[in-house]
Order: structure tokens, then C-alpha cells, then sequence
């Protein structure tokens, strides 16, 4: 290195055949702003400042560039229409940071600074680009995360500027307009009346003006988002006014009254709070809900239940909990969905509980909308429903969560604002998990993530209602998430080491630090010169209230502070002491020796003054959902072909398959059900279902995690939609195996912004008591929740929105799956009784969950589906599609029309039986509708047959999305592919060799390294063990120049005593920068590490690499040629899937060689079913190289129809890989890579999936080094 260093900006831009990006761009950009260029390139720049310039150029060809698919150029930009855009300053940016992280393995001492953009060059005619230019940048640059770069700057905004604390002099003199005034001066969240509170308090306790940071601090407390201050408004005169269900609402009015008075709560207000969480109490005050956790800390719901490890009881804490970000997502979408899954893992996660189970729902308007339709101060709806998945499904993807379940919900009121909904599902053994009251002398510990300006006012800035400036000016309310630290998190938190050593815990959300600490115990001592930043210039406000993603505040006795932070360093996360407990009741905020915040917790607690509101429960003027119209709104007659294929197509009903694939659904080895079932993959499940996750795979215990939520119905009756919400979640949760009378529920509000509208209150309050009245008939209740009152857009609102998510354990012994079985097997349908109007019976519903729950433990009922918009038909096609088969049926309809058979009937579930249900057992509201055909659809009604192929009904259904979300990419031509098919010829190799290491040992050992964003490690660990390996995990640490010298050396030392090195799967530090593993190849190339690798396989060991294992060998040249080596540019690589997003689905796979210790026990020809979940898993090689790759037994496996025949067909070919090649070995057969997740396989996962799931290259690696 030179001592001295440089700035400079570096320019990347793929090789041609490598444009996808670019190429995907450029056909949004014409679809969708029909944009006169003839193409567009896409440069991806790199400002880099303060670096050594031999590390620089070393970087250029391993960190910014891969030699394979990149190229290092210096544009000239003369006479090209071009323009470049940057992330903004303050706004966590994942490839900047991971190009960092890369460099720093160069050279630890580096302390460069990196920002990165992207250059757009428009090709074609000069003049028509320049007129399309302005449209095009409104188009990307979302102001709330990115602005225009200007290329002429090389520099970089180091934010040291530290703004000067306001004084407000005046404070307690101002009148009641002078305060009003000051609320709108300062852009604050709190009504009027609290800031008068707050004056008074000043003036009449404390005798001095109140600081800036106190402001702000008591209107980030006292938020609607930290203190659900409208839930807690008393509500004063209740009038109902509608006919509509009018007596039944009364008559859930008084038994709320009269739960209240059994409680011994009339004297308390009434509000919106007390109606939500009732039944909770009702049930309590009876002796039942024993099961729920009671406890100081409210992280989640949490309730205590039995878990079957390996045929042992143990007592278990199951933690579940829904979140919303919904303001966010709506004006960013993509960190604003990424940071509500990740708050919502937060939650069970402070917890201390493992999460693993996830589901999303999100709303929107019309995706498939022009975008000239855009309201103005919008973003399309199109744009914010793919960069919402996007980013909820890339923070989930990174961090190694499975989403088993995602639903786009579809109403055009949406379009008022965007719904995005994460629920999760955590677990950890109950004596793991330690509660305890904080006492003085405590510490707390801050943990995770560093604060910057990014999460100033996330607290307020979620509840307001939006309008046409919020995209230019709440830029700080919103960030991007950093899920690789928060997996972190996750693993020192399933560290019973660690857990047992916190008192108390919270996570940071909205609030920042005067929340997440302020929080803990009711006196507190905070140094806010010890909160670690982002970068320099945060002043004493600044730093009190930002929200930062990926942090938890924690209460540890002074004695067990060291220990602590020692496990927490070990995860390669900072640890570090802020905070003390104190004796006296106060908050107390430091900055150096400035007391910034100095208040009472008597008034803190307060939470501001309750409002007060009358309630009018009005009629709803929306259409009657439960009358059958076509899509132009008329009411049908009669059931016809059209009818049925224009329900198919509806976007509530069609396939969302392109949109779910997005999810890693199979991480964990803890998915029972895939989201899609049968051997097509193509019957979506209706609730997601996990194995509790024991750390050696061993139980039968589950947890289901179901929905119901109709927007149509909730517009039509916030009353009856409520209770279709509650009945729906109950009928999922049913049809999959699960008892009603063990379900515990979470809801999630999501209304218009009520203000003083009596109107606006009233149907909030007749939706809590719909869902109320279902709780109360079947004697359960929603132990927890989350309200969201800011749907609001200028004059229109979201639909009324209660959304309900059933929780509950059950046993694997009794999970049934949706997708119909086989040919002549009977169909019944269980219908419950519903009025014209649309008010259902509970007591229709009761019967039917006893009987198909009966129907289910008794093995009579084989499958189950739940009705849901577009009624029976649609959901008994959604069952025939997944294994290819048909039914024949017979109308259900009083009038014999048909039309019953595509009505809404909420809750109504199908099944599946090899005989005719008993009479008796199936009950009164059962009726036989027909049987299972080998394929086709044809419905016999009074009127006539109505027959359809399952091409016509497959196209409709699919159809909808197919350019929104495509399922496949068209595939890639191969020369060598057979005549008039994508299918490939068998090239089979069998080597005839044995494999027996020359040094057998007793104990194989195997090494599994954790790098920042691995997420796969507990699976590849459990798959070893199983056969009998002793397994070490390593963390490689990288937070500190010493840390990461220390590493390489016990990492080296480590692969000097082991058999096996497993490089486990996971997002290299997210896959960035832009270019998958390159964290881990920068590893690879260090020279102690390599030599240690090549020692490694000189002494006969071995290695594997699994998807992002596997990119890091092949790019690291260990595949395929079995050494470490400097890449050149003519090497195989892993690109991106050729659809260009994340695909996660089942694959078939087929054995092409033995020729490697890895396949000994493997016959060529044999097939497996595997999991896949990966955005850059395509296997790019010239003609030559695949040739001699398959000529040398190198080619371990091809991707394959289920027939075995291996294929380029994008169904079962998902990222395009070149002659179908899924994993290769090294020359020599020692060294393993490949991108389907075998690890992930064991016993009750993936149970909707037919096939060979156990491919067994585990044992084959053991084995290969065991004495006989």
C-alpha cells in the first residue's frame, strides 16, 4: 500500500448477455411510459473517497466488478440523452455499505467512504429522448429516497453540521392561539390540549420552559403510533342509525355493556381500546386464557404451550405479533415494507423468541392501471405493489425468515393509500426467557444498529394523513432496513447464554431512544454521548428520537454488563452501555453534561390528555357483495361459461403465484406447507404452517398462522365484515387441521383518519363489535393487535379495514393439505348460513369447524378448502389445479341458476373424501357437491352443463398478473435441446469409482462459517448432525480492524482441524454489491485463508457450498476447477435468474453423475424434489466449458420436469441455467456446489410436495470419511 489515498468515482456496466437489469427496465419504461427510445444502458457508478490507490484497483476487480459479467469503462457522455440518480444522504444504503465491508477484508485499516448511483443512457433519436427525460426521472427518482446525481461533484456530505438546540423563551406565556400556533410552527403530531397540559406542567411543576428535545420527546411518546392515543379516546354517546344489522349491533352494544359490568369496568372510560381487548378480560375474569403470558414486558402475544421434542413434552413460549406501515410504504415503498417485516420480527424477537413464521397481507388500488391514471402526489399503484414486495420480501429473504403466505388484496379506495401488513410468528422454550422488574443500578445495554437522521419521526410522521406534499417532505420518516444486523440479533437472542441474562428488553421502534429505553423501568439515567452513530452532526434531539432499524435496548444487572457484550461481540454486533436505572421516577437525558430532558414519569405516563368523541354508527351506501354481478356490475341471471371464466380473472381471485414466489418459503426446515401445492406447485394454501423450530428438526408440534379480511364486505358492514374477518381466520385454521377452540387472535385495524367525525368513529366501533360478537359466541378473544387511523388521502379513505390473524399450535399428525388427491374421491361442501343481506349465523359456523375438524382427526377428510371471494367454484378449481385433476358437480342453488357456485359465501369450506361423507358426521349444513375427475370441469345446473377444459380455466386464473408478476421467464434456447421442446438429451455419467477417504477418523468434523447476511447455517448444522458429524460454527467478525484480522486467523486455524468445510446459503452481505458472495470470495482470496482451503483438499478433505456457498465457490474459481485462482472473465459464474427477481419454489432435480464423494450414494438417472430460493442462481458457461464439464462427470445435477427428463422450461428450470445445470463438482469430486437447498429437508416439511425430498449428500460426505 502507498500511505497516501485518493477519491475517485468508478463506473460498472454488465457485458452484453449479462443486461437483464437493463433490459427489464427498459421494457417498464416503454410499457408504461411508452418512452420513443430504442434502448437504454445502465452504468452503475461507485464514489469512492479516502482509499489506498493499489487497494482501489485491487477492488475494481473483485468488489466493484466480477470479471465474468462486468466491465470497468469510462463513459463519454457526449451527445447522449442520460441523467444519474443517488440514494439520499442519511439513507442506509446496502450496496455502499457491503462494498465497504468488501474492502475492508483488502485492507482493515481502511477508513473510505463510499455513495453509489446510477447512470440511465437513452439510445435512439436525441430530440424525442429529451422531451421523454423529465418524464422518465419522475418516473424513478422517488424524492423521499433518492435524488438526481450530479456528475460534475465528486464529494461526499459527511452531515458534521450539528443544528443548534431551539429555545422557546415564551413557552409558558403563550395563550391558547400562541400555543396552537407553536404546534403548527414545529410540525407537531399532539393535539392542542395536550400541549397545553404540557405547558401547564412546565409552568406549574417544573418552573421553567420546557427544551426542545422535551417536546419533542413527549410528542414522540405520546403518539398515536407509541400510546394509540385514538383507541384510548373515550367515547362518549354512542348512536346507532342504521338499519342495516341495526338490532343485532344494538344487541352486541349491550353485551358489551354488559361484559363491562362483569368486569367491574363501568367506571372506566369507554373506548375503542376496552372494546378491542374485552373478551381478553371477560375470559380472564372466568379462569380461562391460562395459556397467555402476563408479564411487564409487551413485546407480543405470548402464550405458553406444549411442544413434542422427540417424544418429550417441553413447556414453550409461543410469541406472535401483526405490524403496519402503511404511511411509509405508501410514499417509499420499498424500505417502507422492508422495515414493517422487520419491525414486526423486532417484536417477538425482544421477546426473546426465535422467529420463524411469516405472513404478509398488503393492500392496493388497480395495479394494472395505466400510469397516466396516477392521482397526483402519488406513485403509481403498479410502482409501489412491486417495490413494496420487493422490499418486504428482500428484508425477510435477507434475515431468513420463511413468508409461507402472501396476499395482495385488491379495492379501488386502496389508491387512497397503500395497506402493508407483516404478521410473525416466534418460539423459544419457556426457560429461556427471563422476566424481570428492573432495579437501580441495572444497565441497559444498546445492541444492534447506529442511529442517524433516516428515522426522525417515524412516530409521528405514521400517523398522518397524507396529501400531495408527502412525497417531498417526509423523506426522513422513512428507511431502509439492514436485515443481515438484524439476523445477528436474531442468533445471539437464540443464545440461552445470553437471554438469561436480560431483565428486560425493547426494541426500537418509532420512538428511538426515549421510547425504546425511556420505557424500561420508570426511572432512567441516559447518555446520549454514548449512542453510536451513523456518522457525525446528530444533535441532542436528533439522537433522541430517531427511529434506527435493527436495535434493542437491554436491562442486565451492572454485575452481568461484560458478559453480555462479550456474547453480543462474539455475533459481530456492538454492545455498548447508555443508560443506568435510577432510584428516582424520572427521565433523565444527558448529552455530555447538558441535561436535555429532565421530566417526571408521573407525567410521561399520563400520555397527554384523553380526547373524548360521540359515536354515530351510520348505513353504508356500498353495493351488496353477496348479490352476483359481472365485472360491467350488472347482476348475473344464470351461471354461464363466461361467468365462471371472468371470476377466475378477477384480480381478489387470480393466481398471485408470481407475486408469492418473491418469498423464501422453505428456510428453516420448518415449512409443513409450501404456498403452493400438488405436483404443478399451482394450488395456493390458505394459512401458513410451521413446525416449532427445535434445533434438531425432532417434533410434531406446530403453529398455524391464518387470515380473513373481504374489503367489499367490510365497505358494505363494518359490523358484518368484522365478523367474516374473525369466522374466515377460524375456517382456515380449520380446514388445515387445527381446533377452533385452541386459536388466539391478533387484529389489525386500518380506517380512514377519524379527526372529530362522529360518523368516522362510528365504524371503527361496529367492526370491534363484530369481531367482538364472534369471539364471545365461540369463547375466545384477540390477545393483542395493531391500529393504523391514517387512511386518509385529501376527500377519499381506505376501505374499512379489520383484519383478524388467527394463532395457534397444533400437531403435524393432524395438517391436511388443499390440493385434491386423486380421480373419484367425493366433494362435499359445508355451507353456513348466511341472509340474503349477508349477516351470518355463528351458530351454522360452530357446527361446521366440529364436524370437518371431526371429518379431519378421523382421516374421513383428505383435504380442505375455505371460500373466499368468487365463492365455491373458484376455490375448487384453486384445489384441482395443483396435481392437474378436474371434478364433475351439481348446482347448489335454491334456483338452480348456478349462480351459488360464484357467490360470497365467507368461511364455507370444501373437502375432499375417498367415500361419501356419513350424514351424521358430516351434519346438517353439509351437502355432497360431486367427485373428483381426472381432469376437466363440468357443473350441472337446472339450466344447462357448463364445461370447461383446464387449459381455459389455468389461463384465466393465471393470466391476471402475467405481466405484473410473471411466473416464468420465456426459456432461454438451447442448441442442444430436442426437436420441437425446451427438453434437454440425457447425458448421465457413472464413474464406477469408490470413494473412501485416505485417513478415516472416528468423529467427522465439519466447519460452517457465518458471514454477515448467512442465513442457512442451522439447517446445514442439523442436516450434518443428523449424521453423526460434530459440527462447528464460526462467525466471522468484521466491526473492527482487530476483529477482522482475528477472524482470518481462527477461521484458517479452523479449516486446519477439519474434514469439511460448508459454506452455508444466505445474501452475502445482501448480495452486494451488485454481484452475489462477493464478501465471502474476498475471504476466499486472503492468503491464509487460501492456503488453509488448499491444505484442506490436500489432505483429502472436502468442501460444499449451497446456494450463496455455491456462488462464492464458483466465483472464487474452487468450482470448477478445485483451486482457489484470481477469476478471469471467461469462467462460469452464477448470474441473475432470468425473470430477474427471487424465485422460491420446488424443484426436480436428476442425478447426473457419481463421480464425487459427495454422490457415492446417488444413482445417475435418480431424481430428487429440493427447495430453491435465490435471485442470482443461473449457471452462465460457454458451450465449451458445459461440454467439458459434463464430458469430465462434473455436472452433479439438472434441473428437471417431474418426469426426470432435464429441461430449460421455466416451470421447472426457474432461473434459466445453462443445459439445466443446477450444481457441479470439482475435477477431483471433492468439492461440491449447488443452488437447491437439500439441507432444508426433514421429516413433516413440505408435506403438499410430492416426490423424493431427502437427497442425502450429508451422509454421503460423512460416510466418505467414518471407519467402517
Amino acid at each position: 500500500m502507498t500511505g497516501s489515498v485518493i477519491n475517485k468515482r468508478v463506473y460498472v456496466e454488465k457485458k452484453p448477455g449479462f443486461r437483464t437489469e437493463a433490459l427489464d427496465l427498459y421494457a417498464d419504461l416503454r410499457e408504461n411510459l411508452n418512452i420513443s427510445a430504442t434502448g437504454l444502458r445502465l452504468i452503475n457508478t461507485y464514489d469512492v473517497f479516502g482509499i489506498d490507490p493499489e487497494i482501489c484497483e485491487a477492488a475494481e476487480k473483485t468488489v466493484f466488478t466480477e470479471v465474468m459479467i462486468d466491465d470497468l469503462i469510462e463513459p463519454d457522455f457526449s451527445g447522449c440523452v442520460y441523467f444519474a440518480a443517488e440514494t439520499l444522504p442519511g439513507q442506509y444504503d446496502q450496496r455502499a455499505d457491503s462494498a465497504v465491508q468488501c474492502i475492508k477484508l483488502l485492507d482493515p485499516s481502511s477508513d473510505c467512504r463510499i455513495t453509489c448511483g446510477k447512470i440511465i443512457i437513452l439510445e435512439g433519436n436525441e430530440e424525442e429522448n429529451r422531451r421523454d427525460l423529465d418524464r422518465i426521472k419522475k418516473y424513478l427518482i422517488n424524492p423521499i429516497e433518492s435524488r438526481e446525481k450530479d456528475l460534475s461533484i465528486l464529494a461526499v456530505d459527511r452531515n458534521v453540521d450539528v443544528t443548534p438546540l431551539e429555545v422557546y423563551p415564551d413557552f409558558l406565556t403563550l395563550d391558547r392561539d400562541g400555543i396552537a400556533s407553536f404546534i403548527r410552527t414545529h410540525g407537531l403530531a399532539m393535539s392542542l390540549e395536550d400541549c397545553l397540559l404540557i405547558q401547564d406542567y412546565f409552568r406549574s411543576e417544573e418552573k421553567r420552559n420546557p427544551t426542545e428535545t422535551e417536546i419533542r420527546v413527549l410528542d414522540t411518546y405520546w403518539s398515536d403510533h407509541c400510546r394509540h392515543t385514538t383507541f384510548e379516546t373515550s367515547l362518549q354517546n354512542i348512536t346507532i342509525r342504521t338499519d342495516r344489522f341495526g338490532e343485532e349491533i344494538q344487541k352486541a352494544f349491550d353485551r358489551y355493556l354488559e361484559i363491562r359490568r362483569e368486569c367491574g369496568r363501568s367506571e372506566r372510560p369507554m373506548t375503542l381500546m376496552d372494546m378491542g381487548t374485552i373478551n381478553a378480560k371477560y375470559l380472564r375474569s372466568r379462569g380461562l386464557l391460562k395459556d397467555v403470558e402476563v408479564s411487564e414486558e409487551i413485546n407480543a402475544c405470548s402464550i405458553f404451550i406444549n411442544v413434542d421434542h422427540d417424544g418429550v413434552p417441553e413447556k414453550w413460549l409461543l410469541m406472535f405479533k401483526n405490524e403496519t406501515h402503511n404511511h411509509p410504504t405508501e410514499i417509499e415503498p420499498f424500505g417502507g415494507a422492508s422495515t414493517c417485516i422487520g419491525g414486526a420480527i423486532r417484536d417477538p424477537l425482544s421477546g426473546r423468541s426465535y422467529v420463524y413464521q411469516a405472513m404478509r397481507i398488503s393492500g392496493c388500488g388497480n395495479v394494472l392501471a395505466p400510469v397516466e391514471d396516477t392521482l397526483p402526489g402519488k406513485l403509481p399503484q403498479k410502482i409501489i405493489s412491486k417495490k413494496a414486495t420487493r422490499g418486504n420480501s428482500s428484508y425477510g429473504n435477507q434475515i431468513g425468515l420463511p413468508t409461507t403466505f402472501a396476499k395482495e388484496v385488491y379495492h379501488p379506495d386502496f389508491v387512497a393509500k397503500h395497506m402493508e401488513v407483516g404478521a410473525v410468528v416466534g418460539a423459544a422454550p419457556a426457560e429461556n426467557v427471563v422476566r424481570k422488574t428492573p432495579e437501580p443500578g441495572d444497565v441497559i445495554i444498546l445492541l444492534g444498529g447506529r442511529t442517524g437522521r433516516d428515522g426522525i419521526g417515524g412516530a409521528t410522521g405514521s400517523s398522518k394523513e397524507h396529501n400531495q406534499s408527502s412525497l417531498t417532505v417526509c423523506a426522513s420518516e422513512v428507511q431502509k432496513g439492514n436485515a443481515p444486523e438484524e439476523r445477528k440479533i436474531q442468533r445471539l437472542f437464540r443464545n440461552p447464554d445470553c437471554t438469561k441474562l436480560i431483565r428486560k428488553c425493547n426494541d426500537f421502534g418509532a420512538g428511538g431512544v426515549c421510547v425504546a429505553i425511556g420505557e424500561l423501568a420508570p426511572g432512567l439515567m441516559i447518555h446520549l454521548e454514548n449512542v453510536r452513530t451513523k456518522y457525525a452532526g446528530l444533535n441532542a434531539t436528533e439522537l433522541a428520537v430517531s427511529e434506527s432499524q435493527e436495535r434493542m435496548a437491554v436491562v442486565v444487572s451492572g454485575k452481568d454488563e461484560k458478559e453480555f457484550i462479550r456474547l453480543a461481540e462474539a455475533e459481530n454486533l456492538e454492545a455498548y452501555r447508555v443508560a443506568e436505572v435510577i432510584e428516582e421516577p424520572r427521565l433523565v437525558i444527558c448529552l455530555n453534561d447538558q441535561k436535555v430532558v429532565d421530566i417526571s414519569r408521573a407525567f410521561i405516563d399520563t400520555c397527554g390528555v384523553r380526547q373524548r368523541t360521540d359515536v354515530v354508527i351510520g348505513k353504508s351506501d356500498a353495493e351488496n357483495p353477496f348479490e352476483v354481478r359481472g365485472r360491467d356490475g350488472k347482476l348475473l341471471t344464470q351461471l354461464t361459461k363466461e361467468a365462471v371464466l371472468e371470476t377466475l380473472s378477477d384480480m381478489n381471485v387470480a393466481s398471485q403465484k408470481g407475486l408469492a414466489e418473491m418469498f423464501d418459503a422453505s428456510i428453516g426446515s420448518t415449512t409443513v406447507m409450501m404456498p403452493f401445492g400438488g405436483r404443478m406447485q399451482l394450488t395456493p394454501t390458505q394459512a401458513s404452517v410451521q413446525k416449532i423450530p427445535v434445533l434438531d428438526g425432532k417434533t410434531t408440534t406446530c403453529s398455524i398462522l391464518a387470515y380473513g379480511y373481504d374489503p367489499a364486505v367490510m365497505k358494505y358492514s363494518c359490523f358484518a365484515g368484522a365478523m367474516y374477518s374473525v369466522l374466515s381466520s377460524m375456517a382456515k385454521t380449520v380446514a388445515v387441521g387445527g381446533r377452533p377452540e385452541d386459536i388466539r387472535f391478533s387484529f389489525q385495524e386500518y380506517f380512514e383518519r377519524l379527526n372529530k367525525d362522529p360518523v368516522r368513529w362510528g365504524k371503527v366501533t361496529e367492526a370491534l363489535l363484530g369481531a367482538m360478537t364472534i369471539q364471545d359466541f365461540f369463547d375466545l378473544a384477540s390477545i393483542g393487535g395493531k391500529d393504523s387511523m391514517s387512511g386518509t388521502f385529501n376527500t377519499i379513505s381506505v376501505p374499512p379495514t379489520l383484519i383478524s390473524f388467527a394463532c395457534s399450535a397444533g400437531s403435524t399428525k393432524n395438517i391436511i393439505t388443499p390440493e385434491l388427491k386423486r380421480a373419484g374421491n367425493f366433494l362435499t361442501l359445508f355451507r353456513p348460513e348466511i341472509s340474503a343481506e349477508g349477516l351470518p349465523s355463528p351458530e351454522s359456523y360452530k357446527e361446521i369447524f366440529e364436524n370437518v375438524r371431526k371429518g379431519i382427526a378421523g382421516g374421513k377428510i383428505i383435504s380442505a378448502y375455505v371460500a373466499e371471494q368468487g365463492g365455491v367454484l373458484p376455490a375448487l378449481m384453486k384445489m384441482s389445479f395443483g396435481n392437474e385433476l378436474g371434478f364433475d358437480i351439481s348446482d347448489i342453488s335454491a334456483d338452480q341458476k348456478g349462480l351459488d357456485l360464484i357467490r360470497l359465501m365467507p368461511g364455507a369450506i370444501i373437502t375432499e373424501s375417498e367415500r361419501p361423507l356419513d350424514a351424521a358426521d358430516a351434519g346438517k349444513y353439509a351437502a355432497l357437491l360431486g367427485k373428483v375427475t381426472d381432469s376437466g370441469y363440468t357443473v350441472r345446473t337446472g339450466s344447462g352443463t357448463v364445461s370447461l377444459t383446464k387449459e381455459e380455466a389455468l389461463s384465466a386464473w393465471m393470466k391476471t398478473f402475467d405481466a405484473l408478476y410473471p411466473v416464468t421467464a420465456p426459456a432461454v434456447r438451447d442448441p442442444s435441446a430436442l426437436p420441437g421442446t425446451n427438453d434437454l438429451p440425457i447425458r448421465d455419467f457413472t464413474s464406477g469409482r469408490k470413494f473412501k477417504a485416505a485417513h478415516p477418523v472416528d468423529v467427522v468434523k465439519v466447519l460452517i462459517p457465518v458471514f454477515p447476511g448467512s442465513n442457512c447455517e442451522y439447517d446445514v448444522k442439523r442436516a450434518f448432525e443428523e449424521e453423526g458429524a460434530e459440527v462447528t460454527v464460526f462467525v466471522f467478525r468484521n466491526m473492527t480492524e482487530s476483529a477482522v484480522f482475528e477472524s482470518i486467523d481462527e477461521m484458517a486455524d479452523l479449516i486446519g482441524k477439519t474434514n469439511i468445510l460448508a459454506i452455508p446459503g444466505g445474501f452475502s452481505s445482501g448480495d452486494e454489491p451488485d454481484g452475489s458472495a462477493k464478501f465471502i470470495v474476498n475471504v476466499l482470496l486472503n492468503e491464509k485463508i487460501r492456503n488453509a482451503v488448499h491444505a484442506l483438499l490436500a489432505r483429502d478433505g472436502l468442501i460444499l457450498g449451497i446456494c450463496n456457498g455455491f456462488q462464492a465457490l464458483i466465483k472464487s474459481g474452487l468450482l470448477p476447477y478445485g483451486e482457489i485462482r484470481a477469476p478471469e472473465s471467461d469462467n462460469p459464474t452464477l448470474f441473475r435468474n432470468t425473470i430477474n427477481r427471487h424465485v422460491s419454489c420446488m424443484v426436480t432435480t436428476r442425478v447426473a453423475s457419481d463421480n464425487s464423494p459427495w454422490l457415492a450414494g446417488l444413482t445417475p438417472g435418480e431424481c430428487h424434489t429440493v427447495p430453491v430460493s435465490h435471485g442470482e442462481g443461473r449457471f452462465v458457461a460457454s458451450p465449451e466449458m458445459t461440454e467439458q464439464l459434463f464430458r469430465n462427470g462434473q455436472v452433479a445435477f439438472l434441473y428437471s420436469t417431474p418426469e426426470g427428463i432435464p429441461t430449460m422450461d421455466g416451470r421447472f428450470n426457474p432461473n434459466g441455467s445453462s443445459c439445466a445445470i443446477e450444481g457441479i463438482v470439482s475435477p477431483d469430486g471433492r468439492v461440491l456446489g449447488k443452488m437447491g437447498h437439500s439441507e432444508r429437508y426433514f421429516k413433516d416439511v413440505f408435506m403438499n410436495i410430492p416426490g423424493n425430498k431427502k437427497q442425502n449428500i450429508f451422509a454421503n460426505g460423512v460416510r466418505y470419511f467414518r471407519k467402517e
